[in-house]
């Protein structure tokens, strides 16, 4: 569970660090899963935008009661897992993701998720962590994005240099198996790693039901930002479906 402290933080800054880790018997495991991947689908070796796609044995990672518990002080009781993802970030060359908001990307509506980022590596300055623009969700809109597809670029929407100071951000340093939760609006970004070690880092996306998956305007989106969002399948992990207007079919 998370303290007042630590909820109260999230508040504030737009994400929060978990004193819940995974041990590393589960990191391995996830390691395991995640070569296997790799050796089917080479062409994920710095970024798998849909694991659940292609396999569910990640999913019993998002079950985990002591996430879901915090995931829940945030959002609320009825709760939905919409994606997973895994970062890979490999040694020398692994690419960087520009400055964005999750929320630019993503077909909900009201724009609500509470994504989990799982440190599968130690994650430092030096391979390429995540940053974050503190208190950057606030405004509780998204912000002015361009199309950019580069080849060093695990995501093509970035951020406009008006909109965040980089001097502003913070470091999100964290050991392997250490987890970090942050808010749909939050300013963040990674650079490249040309360390030799891996960054691999692992999401876990959950949406309240009082929202709706938009599978129509995900299916118009689709192009632009290179997402098959359409096709996510939507597993409800808490409570109901508040909204109504949700489906879990399973979907290939």
């Amino acid at each position: 569970m998370l303290s007042e402290k630590q909820v109260e933080e999230y508040k504030e800054n737009g994400f929060v660090i978990m004193d819940y880790s995974l041990p590393k018997e589960t990191l391995d495991e996830i390691k395991y899963y995640h070569k296997n991947l790799l050796d089917k689908y080479p062409e994920f070796r710095d970024y798998c935008p849909t694991l659940l796609k292609y396999d569910l044995n990640f999913l019993k990672y998002a079950k985990d009661p002591e996430i879901l518990n915090c995931i829940k002080q945030l959002i609320g009781p009825n709760v939905a897992l919409w994606n997973q993802s895994f970062f890979a970030k490999p040694g020398i060359n692994g690419k960087a993701t520009p400055w964005h908001q999750d929320g630019q990307y993503w077909p909900i509506r009201p724009l609500a998720t509470c994504s989990v980022w799982l440190a599968v590596d130690d994650s430092n300055e030096e391979n390429g962590c995540l940053k974050y623009i503190p208190g950057s969700h606030k405004r509780k809109k998204t912000r002015l994005h361009h199309t950019n597809n580069s080849e060093n670029y695990t995501l093509n929407q970035e951020l406009d240099t008006s909109e965040y100071n980089e001097n502003d951000a913070y470091n999100l340093i964290l050991k392997a198996g250490q987890m970090a939760l942050h808010d749909v609006y939050i300013v963040h970004g990674s650079g490249t790693n040309t360390s030799p070690h891996s960054r691999r880092g692992m999401t876990m996306r959950f949406m309240p039901t009082s929202s709706t998956f938009d599978r129509k305007l995900a299916h118009e989106d689709s192009i632009k930002y290179r997402l098959d969002h359409q096709h996510r399948t939507l597993f409800l992990m808490s409570g109901i479906d508040e909204s109504g207007t949700n489906d879990f079919i399973v979907r290939n």
